[in-house]
């Protein structure tokens, strides 16, 4: 199977292209000339793409990626402040960019990122934003915010050390190095290395796995795992409880019900372990 990726016509002027095929949602930053680097114009846009995804009931999962042969380049800098000082307006730039991340973050539906190229600075924190990551072999990822003299940004020193650990973190974070994308798999950050021109159709296989996935319920099992770090035993018993007894009150539960005590197959039966390889 072969996809063209919108975003890749050059009669495309938009910053941000969104499109669905089938039940997925796909969100391309396109400023390819720039590297697709978080300017002002792309971080405006982000916000609606993430909600149009949220308030769309036929959109199962999300596969968010990149123009161009690069992700994200990280933030565009500039030594622009306006009429604000530099360090309110650095700050206001961080928390507005942070909200839309956390929403993007707590989507209640699978989010697939799709990285070729570099993922460097605040693309490597939003490339971690999604549940999922696949990248190609010439994937490159990179915390690169020392070179800079700035500290990570946009939740990254929140969700790398959950994902490989603190004394890991802490070495992705200081040196600053480039992860090429066979070591990124080997560290988790990533599910499957493909090659670029199978990028994006692994990606949308990915997500269309969840096609027929009681939405709502990955939704809410993701509201919580994303929280998991930071809830007690008790407090996760409590909304678990609090969840389960929402969800046996569903049309989907009673259908799903109903199909198990007549011997039916189910309309979710569940999805294999990802191959790659196979496509």
């Amino acid at each position: 199977m072969s996809i063209q990726q919108p975003a890749n016509d050059p009669m495309t002027n938009e910053v941000l292209v969104y499109e669905k095929v089938g039940k997925t949602a796909v969100i391309t930053l396109n400023r390819p000339k720039y590297k697709n680097a978080l300017d002002e114009s792309l971080r405006a846009a982000m916000p609606a793409a993430i909600r149009a995804a949220r308030q769309d009931p036929s959109v199962a999962s999300v596969v968010l990626t990149g123009a161009g042969g690069t992700f994200c380049s990280g933030a565009q800098l500039s030594s622009g402040g306006g009429d604000v000082e530099k360090p309110f307006a650095v700050r206001d730039l961080l928390l507005d960019a942070n909200r839309w991340f956390a929403e993007l973050a707590d989507l209640e539906k699978p989010v697939v990122c799709a990285v070729d190229g570099f993922a460097v600075g605040a693309g490597f924190s939003l490339a971690l934003g999604a549940d999922f990551v696949i990248a190609s072999e010439r994937a490159k990822f990179a915390a690169s915010f020392a070179r800079v003299g700035f500290v990570p940004d946009l939740s990254l020193l929140h969700v790398l050390p959950r994902l490989v650990g603190l004394a890991r973190a802490k070495e992705i974070a200081f040196s600053a190095r480039d992860i090429p994308a066979d070591e990124a798999l080997q560290m988790g950050l990533v599910q499957a290395v493909v090659p670029a021109e199978r990028l994006l159709e692994t990606a949308l296989a990915f997500a269309r796995r969840f096609d027929d996935a009681p939405t709502h319920v990955l939704g809410l099992t993701k509201n919580i795992l994303n929280r998991a770090f930071e809830s007690d035993r008790y407090g996760l018993a409590q909304w678990e409880a609090a969840l389960q007894g929402l969800l046996a009150g569903s049309n989907y539960h009673a259908e799903a019900l109903k199909r198990f005590l007549g011997r039916e197959a189910p309309a979710y039966g569940g999805s294999p372990r990802f191959d790659a390889s196979g496509l």
